[in-house]
């Protein structure tokens, strides 16, 4: 499948979320260490906590559990009981989870020190629009393909409902590859204004939003996704040469 029908399609899903996944309000209280969530990119149950996790502006380490999976899904099976997916542990607190619906009412309650928003909170809504944004995507981030194993997790600057960072996002999941996911949701309007627009208008973009300011600062622009291997040293922009990465280095 092209490219660009690849990005059209996930287009569609982004717009199926209904909003969710994109923004971020921040969070009170920061985490001391990462948050770790167990989960796969086409799961829509796992889509919801990722949709929190953007809301909130929590990083979180990604360990991918794609269907044949050999790497992490027996991991979760010795520690919490069972192969159901999403989980998330907090090395804070102890806490592991599964369920979204409680793992998103634990987020807020824990880190946020709000409610979980009602759009979060309606749960037979919010099921439904996750589902929705599944359908598009097909099998993507769902099956296990073989790769290599990366002595240390990527680092991808990603924000749940980008249709860019969404591809890169499930090509680590088929290949199950560790990732910390640097939240960059948006928090000002500029950031709505895609990069080349911003430039043509020749506007004085200053992000606010934490990893934003952190990219801009190693980067010197923004743009979602942005990845980092720590072993190889590699950082490089645009989903398309990413996956062309991760298959070159990783796959097998």
């Amino acid at each position: 499948m092209s490219y660009n029908l690849e990005i059209a399609r996930s287009l569609v899903a982004s717009a199926a979320q209904q909003g969710r996944g994109i923004a971020t309000a921040g969070h009170l209280t920061t985490p001391a260490q990462t948050l770790e969530l167990y989960e796969m990119e086409g799961c829509p149950f796992c889509r919801l906590v990722r949709e929190a996790l953007t809301d909130l502006d929590l990083d979180f380490i990604s360990y991918p559990c794609p269907k044949g999976g050999d790497r992490f899904r027996p991991l979760v099976e010795r520690l919490g009981g069972k192969q159901m997916f999403p989980y998330l542990m907090d090395p804070n607190t102890g806490t592991a989870l599964y369920e979204s619906a409680d793992i998103i009412e634990y987020l807020y309650q824990q880190y946020g020190g709000r409610p979980a928003p009602r759009r979060f909170i309606v749960r037979t809504l919010r099921t439904a629009g996750a589902l929705l944004a599944s359908l598009p995507r097909g099998t993507r981030g769902i099956h296990c393909q073989p790769s290599e194993a990366p002595q240390q997790p990527l680092v991808l600057y990603s924000f749940e409902a980008s249709p860019f960072a969404r591809l890169v996002r499930e090509r680590l999941t088929e290949l199950q590859l560790p990732c910390l996911i640097r939240q960059c949701g948006r928090d000002q309007w500029q950031d709505w204004v895609m990069p080349p627009l911003r430039e043509k208008l020749g506007m004085d973009y200053q992000p606010s939003q934490r990893n934003r300011k952190e990219l801009m600062a190693r980067a010197g622009s923004i743009a979602v996704p942005y990845l980092i291997d720590p072993n190889t040293g590699t950082q490089m922009f645009e989903s398309k040469a990413i996956i062309d990465y991760l298959d070159r280095t990783y796959a097998r």
